[in-house]
């Protein structure tokens, strides 16, 4: 068997892994209805049911720009690891 001089890449990195829950995190919270199917703790007025689904649209946000910056530096580190070889 010949074998490959080129090293692959893992398909599975610490970063990637971290990349994966940040974007399965916001939907795991919203389709988990029981957890939030509530009126108290109320903010300012507004049913607890309102705000926290308010809330995941701030929170999904970070972790969608997390997950887009953290693919750009895997990439980048890809690239160069391929342009040193």
């Amino acid at each position: 068997m010949p074998q490959s001089t080129q090293e692959s890449r893992p398909l599975i990195t610490p970063v990637r892994v971290v990349i994966a829950f940040c974007l399965i995190a916001p939907f795991v919270a919203m389709l988990w209805v029981g957890s939030y199917a509530k009126a108290d703790p109320a903010f300012i007025g507004i049913p607890f049911f309102y705000w926290y689904q308010m809330l995941w649209v701030l929170i999904s946000t970070a972790l969608t720009m997390l997950a887009y910056k953290l693919w750009q530096h895997d990439q980048r580190t890809a690239r160069k690891a391929g342009a040193s070889k």
